[in-house]
């Protein structure tokens, strides 16, 4: 009697375990039928994306673009620099070359007299070949001599000092030059001071 009874137990134990797994998935399957699936459309879904990412976008976005700026001004910074540094090494000699230039109108003066009297021929020479030199140096550091006669008066490089009719040249052209001019780097150092020519009975 006492084995039947266990027995007996141990099946009711058995169906009482199954009825009640079979209860819960039962439950399980009930509450999954209640949520049904959630479909969205492609423009609720661009509204949630918009509602909950794009905020942290922006955020990124503005970050992004702060640290693009700072980049820029460093390197407008470092061309402004570098532009600088060229400018003054091209124009460094400026003043020097300002101060050689009436020694060279001094060394032509000697010239143009010296070699009306033959006595002064060696001298001549000897002056020749030193304003040859400083020519010659000058141009290397790009210098340029502006104001030669039969050229068209230009006035950011020319400064008239009057007209002489002329009939041999066109009317507005360089007739004389009465002081050279200089550019060192395409930068005006000193006009030249010309006289412009014009046609005759004008």
């Amino acid at each position: 009697m006492g084995y039947m009874s266990e027995d007996r137990n141990k099946t009711e134990n058995e169906e009482f375990e199954y009825q009640e797994n079979d209860e819960a998935n039962q439950e399980a399957d009930d509450h999954n039928e209640q949520r049904p699936e959630v479909e969205l459309t492609f423009d609720e879904l661009k509204v949630l994306c918009e509602d909950e990412v794009c905020p942290r976008c922006t955020l990124l976005d503005e970050e992004k673009n702060k640290a693009l700026r700072a980049l820029a001004d460093s390197d407008n910074y470092k061309k402004r620099i570098n532009r600088e540094k060229e400018d003054y090494l091209k124009y460094a000699i400026s003043s020097f070359v300002e101060d050689i230039i009436p020694v060279m109108d001094n060394l032509e003066l000697a010239l143009e007299h010296g070699r009306k009297n033959t006595a002064c021929k060696d001298l001549v020479q000897g002056v020749e070949m030193t304003l040859n030199i400083f020519k010659e140096t000058l141009e290397k550091n790009n210098l340029v001599q502006v104001g030669q006669v039969g050229e068209e008066f230009n006035p950011e490089f020319h400064e008239a000092l009057g007209q002489e009719e002329r009939d041999d040249l066109d009317h507005g052209s360089v007739c004389m030059v009465m002081q050279k001019g200089y550019v060192l780097n395409d930068r005006l150092l000193r006009p030249a001071k010309v006289m412009v020519s014009k046609k005759c009975n004008e």
